[in-house]
């Protein structure tokens, strides 16, 4: 893709955020999708973290305008500082502009800064959930962009360490992400922008600690609130 591209052209759509009443989320593969081999997040061996208390609260994010061209250099890696430790993500580049743009966007200005990720399920489907400051699962910034870099429909196609976008539907991409903890099978439906190279024990030990109330789908026991995000390019 070339460089300087007008992101509006490329279906940046801005919407207002009082839009934005449906929750951002991920459909649960059916059991049929469900690799029977999966094992159990509980069982597997998953090496202790150390976590300092969470303090971060449900709050308004700040308005934070989309970027109107794609970056020049994009973003190789994203650094989310946690109450758990460091988790690096290494980004697909140029499979990816438009999000890798506008993620970088987001971090920049302190969008994610002291935001809980407000979602863990365990079952079938392997994922945290990030990237929401009012930890309801349905909050966003006040515009949405075009999927990209969809994987195949096939077992499996959201491996273990994968990063992708969360969303309500086709276009509909904002703040929300989700890293997979363990092999995941999915409609090819969320774009994968990265993978995590530092800290995928910190999210597998956050899913060994279960999810509050005793279930499969929500909140986590242990918090885990990401405090700041620095963006390498």
């Amino acid at each position: 893709m070339s460089r300087g591209v007008n992101v509006k052209k490329l279906v940046v759509v801005a919407i207002a955020l009082s839009a934005l009443t449906a929750s951002t989320f991920l459909v649960a593969p059916s059991a049929s999708a469900v690799n029977s081999k999966s094992k159990s997040v509980k069982s597997a061996k998953v090496p202790a973290i150390k976590c300092s208390t969470a303090r971060s609260v449900g709050h308004t994010p700040p308005s934070i305008a989309p970027a109107d061209k794609v970056l020049k250099r994009i973003p190789r890696t994203f650094t989310f500082v946690t109450n758990c430790g460091n988790i690096v993500v290494t980004t697909v580049g140029s499979k990816a502009p438009i999000t890798l743009t506008q993620l970088s966007t987001l971090a920049r200005g302190g969008y994610f800064n002291n935001s809980l990720c407000h979602r863990l399920t365990t079952k079938g489907l392997y994922v945290l959930q990030c990237g929401d400051p009012t930890a309801t699962g349905g909050g966003g910034p006040n515009f949405t962009y075009r999927d990209e870099n969809l994987p195949a429909e096939a077992l499996n196609n959201y491996p273990a360490g994968t990063v992708a976008m969360a969303n309500s539907g086709p276009g509909t991409n904002g703040s929300q992400f989700f890293l997979v903890f363990a092999d995941t099978t999915l409609g090819a439906n969320y774009t994968i922008w990265g993978t995590v190279t530092q800290g995928l024990d910190i999210v597998k030990a956050i899913a060994k600690a279960g999810v509050k109330g005793g279930g499969a789908d929500g909140a986590p026991n242990q918090p885990i609130e990401i405090r700041r995000v620095s963006v390498s390019s």
